[in-house]
């Protein structure tokens, strides 16, 4: 079996891959980040000057890479990260990776402008790790509560709130290439809805989901909003997009169950830090905010085993895994779907594995600023 042929030995490599698979606007359109995608490079390169600090002589014949997060046990300190659009990359979209996710069993975010209702992504979804739900606020606040009463009904199991996007960035690559949804496929969430409001048809302006962002979402949101939007469900609210160490003690006391410190994949303000740079200030506020008790998670430039290891040990009780899901979907083992993100998540977790064996952690607890050099 040749190279082409073989299965991936890292998340690294799925990317070449992926770009091979997948029309250019599509590609663009995942790969791209904000102007000169400066944090887009930043999230990775950061995490590569980080060193990890390895202790020796410690017992590892047997490692629990489990984490509590909301009250439940997850095998891996890793969640899907909401990521919009699916279906461009593989017919089976949303549902090969929920069901990828069940198998494994990990937690997939769904996105608000997915390519699949929410209702036939949670009926895919492992009761034991139950989906969670990324909200957009919308101007149209009926239509903003009728979704969190769809995501309660369909048994999500608690909602994450994105608030780095007033307005979409300047997405030159998508701007260029004029993205859009292709026929046969909408925003499936909204249809019901509005069927206008579910479509991003072609436009003259450059990018439809910029134009989309613009005439669709609420650029006004303050943190009262996030205390309306906490009184509103019974499910826990995570808010997603936080940097500054104020503003993850401000959502801690807006009544968030906790913040997922996230630059948007480097796809809004360019020259933003890195997500792992500024997590651990992020994660002392949210502590004191919280007693300890609200959750941390981090996103952004996550490939190896020792990028969740080194996040572990800057703060973060998990981190979300975004890009490399989309790459195994478009163009993992056997094709991609739901086969290709299953192994992917495989490797991530037999990388994870390793690393804490190497490191000297028997558990995700033995993960703290000591080890980083």
């Amino acid at each position: 079996m040749n190279r082409e042929q073989s299965a991936p030995l890292n998340l690294l490599e799925l990317e070449e891959r992926a770009r091979a698979a997948l029309g250019a606007m599509a590609f663009d359109y995942y790969a791209g980040g904000a102007n000169d995608e400066l944090t887009l490079e930043r999230n990775r390169s950061a995490f590569e000057r980080l060193a990890l600090l390895p202790r020796v002589l410690v017992d590892v014949s047997a490692v629990d890479m489990g984490v509590e997060l909301l009250g439940r046990r997850h095998p891996l300190p890793a969640v899907i990260a909401p990521m919009a659009f699916q279906r461009l990359a593989h017919d089976e979209g949303e549902l090969g990776v929920v069901r990828a996710a069940a198998a494994c069993g990990l937690t997939m975010a769904l996105s608000t402008l997915s390519t699949t209702a929410l209702e036939e992504v949670s009926a895919e979804a492992s009761r034991e790790a139950p989906p969670w739900f990324q909200l957009y606020v919308f101007r149209d606040r009926g239509l903003t509560s009728e979704l969190v009463a769809r995501a309660e009904a369909s048994g999500y199991e608690a909602l994450v709130l994105t608030v780095d996007a007033p307005r979409l960035g300047n997405r030159e690559r998508d701007a260029r290439g004029r993205f859009h949804l292709p026929a046969g496929l909408v925003a499936a969430n909204l249809a019901a809805a509005a069927e206008a409001r579910s479509r991003l048809d072609p436009t003259e302006a450059g990018s439809s989901l910029a134009d989309y962002f613009e005439r669709n979402l609420d650029p006004a949101l303050t943190w009262r909003d996030l205390e309306w939007l906490a009184g509103e469900t019974r499910l826990p609210v995570l808010v997603k997009g936080v940097l500054a160490p104020r503003d993850g003690r401000l959502a801690v006391e807006h009544g968030a169950a906790g913040v997922v410190v996230s630059n948007h994949g480097g796809r809004q303000l360019d020259t933003a830090p890195a997500t792992i740079e500024a997590l651990p200030r992020v994660a002392e506020a949210v502590s004191r905010a919280g007693d300890g008790r609200a959750a941390v998670l981090v996103d952004g430039g996550v490939r190896r085993g020792t990028d969740v290891l080194k996040a572990l040990a800057s703060g973060a009780d998990a981190v979300m895994i975004g890009r490399p899901v989309l790459w195994a979907l478009a163009a993992g083992a056997g094709g991609g779907g739901e086969e290709g993100v299953r192994h992917a998540l495989s490797l991530l977790a037999s990388e994870v594995e390793l690393a804490m064996m190497l490191a000297g952690a028997p558990d995700t607890a033995a993960l703290s600023p000591e080890m980083l050099a």
